[in-house]
């Protein structure tokens, strides 16, 4: 069995992934470094755009910097008011405009380069996630509810990118401003730039408070959202019971408790954001203050200009608003890094059902279609389903499974496609063992009616020709046509490209087994697995699905999962299974002569044995 790739920052983390993600342990810290050199893998394809956003930011940080020399000479120049005192005004003026246009030029080219780098890696992370999600066996989503798998993908991946879209890396532009910032204050007055960096350390003391609070207070909103959409795929899900059984209002009281909690968590972060923003402005006005004071008691000091008063002023504004961007890209960057520790926790995740042996078996006869030898399976350690199962099914045979619900049935198809894999024993395919088999080449060796059929939005033949970017229309009409359904869907608006709604909605639950029953022969693969799905139907469209399974069962290899005992009467052998073991074996009459387990049950379905005959000619009328 494949299992996710492991880079090295994160060797030996799978089991502590595992029970972080299942449990959602929202305390565990992981370092930034390591959650952005793992990001990195996502952002190294998009490397040349990234790279013109950093020169683009050098640039602005240079023509932002040289602003208030600018101005130092346009205000100095008036204020002696020499005879060239306008001209050198002018200039000033002229050069400023200029400088200020070829800023927003750049800053355009800086935000469209950055963005498009995190638009593209997120996309990159997001079929990452979708893949990985893909490859999972389906105990991995027995235990986990869609939602908090769908945050992943959506809200999470979401957070992450905004740390492109609001300019967080722009940090780097940031520190390149302020420490030029601190060099010119430096440079044309030591005393004035000491007065100034005064302001530092209270704002440090703050802005080191709020970075000990923000991750936590971003990892209880991605916490919190998580469930949120759980419990709302939940519902969504489950609207029909909600409103059978009028829970409606119970339903309201426990989305509201888990709502409040979300607005909490939010408000926690945004107190501390704003807490964050205020502080840094009152500290750089009470800056701006003592130094309108220290000009003004230095009236007489000719070292102290109107020109370089105002150039001070502006370098002030300046050297706050990089701390002040810093520390509101570093609250963005600890959401981000919250929701990218979430999808790594989850991209770490190492699936516990590894079977036993992990090497595949040695090849087997070739011509027995599939083979179970002493397969057990559990799906809870301690609770097994499935206890040293054995049979065999040669080329062209048609096996039925029979047996109280719970007994096994459907967990035997489950483990023939690997959807699950066993616990102990081999289960082979034309002699080869499945372990050793690339899953895809191995499910394309079935064909699948399930009893709960699941249609995709798309055309009628989008879903018949399931796994084909486009499909056959040919193949489609022919499929159809086999089980003598071509008509019924061809009278249907638009024919075989009529839309099909979410889950099929638009489609009556014998239209969708009839559209399964399509689906498999238009597949044409050699062994057929069904699972009876003719219960819930009208006896019309049970008699059109019963003619469609005959067309279905021509040339192939069948595992019949029966439900009604009526339909396991033209098998080969009928196996009946009991609390995951096979406790009888034989022909449908075989097994009714026998009196055993298979006779109750169809005693329970049909009555006794005088009414056999005219209980099942019915049924089969």
């Amino acid at each position: 069995m494949s299992t996710p790739r492991r880079d090295p920052i994160w060797q030996g983390r799978g089991d502590q992934a595992l029970r972080a993600f299942h449990e959602e342990e929202d305390g565990k810290k992981t370092y930034d470094l390591a959650l952005l050199r793992r990001l990195w893998q996502y952002l190294r394809p998009h490397a040349g755009f990234l790279w013109v956003s950093l020169v683009a930011l050098l640039l602005l940080s240079i023509f932002a910097l040289g602003r208030p020399l600018v101005m130092q000479y346009g205000m100095d120049a008036a204020a002696h008011r020499g005879p060239d005192a306008a001209s050198k005004l002018l200039r000033a003026g002229a050069l400023l405009l200029g400088m200020v246009a070829l800023e927003q030029s750049l800053a355009f080219l800086q935000i469209f380069s950055i963005q498009i780098v995190g638009a593209r890696s997120m996309n990159d992370l997001r079929i990452a996630v979708f893949r990985f999600l893909h490859r999972r066996h389906l105990s991995f989503f027995d235990s986990q509810p869609v939602g908090r798998l769908v945050t992943r993908v959506t809200s999470d991946v979401d957070a992450l990118n905004e740390m492109f879209a609001s300019g967080a890396l722009n940090a780097v532009g940031d520190l390149l401003r302020l420490l030029g910032i601190v060099a010119l204050m430096i440079y044309l007055h030591w005393q004035l730039a000491l007065l100034s960096f005064a302001a530092i350390p209270p704002v440090a003391l703050l802005v080191d408070w709020i970075r000990r609070r923000a991750r936590v207070a971003f990892r209880e909103i991605r916490l919190k959202t998580a469930r949120l959409n759980a419990f709302l795929a939940e519902q969504i899900c489950g609207m029909a019971v909600v409103q059978a059984y009028a829970r409606e209002e119970a339903s309201a009281a426990e989305f509201d408790e888990i709502n409040r909690a979300y607005r909490d968590a939010n408000n926690r972060a945004i107190a501390l954001d704003a807490a964050q923003d205020a502080a840094i402005e009152m500290v750089s006005s009470v800056c701006i203050a003592a130094l309108l004071w220290y000009a003004g008691a230095r009236a007489f000091d000719d070292r102290i200009s109107f020109g370089l008063l105002v150039a001070f002023i502006a370098y002030v504004e300046q050297f706050f608003v990089p701390i002040r961007d810093l520390s509101a890209r570093y609250t963005i960057l600890q959401s981000s890094l919250s929701g990218a520790e979430r999808i790594f926790q989850l991209l770490d995740v190492i699936e516990e059902d590894a079977p036993v042996h992990p090497s595949p078996a040695p090849d087997g006869d070739p011509s027995v279609a599939l083979s179970f030898e002493s397969v057990s399976f559990a799906y809870k350690a301690g609770v097994p389903v499935l206890r040293s199962v054995s049979f065999s099914v040669r080329s062209g045979e048609r096996i039925a499974l029979v047996g109280a619900t719970g007994s096994g049935k459907s967990t035997i198809a489950s483990l023939l496609l690997r959807l699950y894999d066993a616990s102990e024993g081999v289960i082979r395919i034309e002699g080869k063992d499945v372990r050793g088999l690339p899953r895809e080449l191995l499910r394309r060796r079935f064909s699948v009616v399930p009893q709960d059929v699941f249609l995709f939005p798309g055309t009628i033949a989008d879903n018949i020709a399931l796994g084909d970017i486009s499909p056959n229309l040919d193949r489609v009409k022919l499929a159809l046509d086999q089980i003598g359904a071509l008509d019924l869907f061809l009278r249907r608006p638009g024919g075989l490209d009529a839309p099909v709604d979410e889950r099929g909605s638009n489609f009556s639950a014998g239209e969708r087994q009839l559209l399964a029953f399509a689906r498999a022969l238009y597949r044409d693969a050699p062994i057929l697995i069904f699972d009876e799905a003719t219960a819930s139907v009208d006896s019309v469209t049970e008699a059109r699905l019963q003619r469609a399974l005959e067309a279905l069962l021509q040339g192939r290899t069948a595992l019949i999962i029966a439900h009604r005992l009526s339909t396991v009467r033209s098998v080969n052998r009928i196996l009946v299974l009991s609390c995951g073991e096979i406790v009888e074996e034989g022909t449908h009459d075989e097994l009714l002569l026998r009196g055993g387990l298979y006779a109750r049950l169809h005693t329970l379905q049909y009555g006794p044995p005088s009414l056999h005959g005219r209980a099942e000619g019915k049924q089969r009328g």
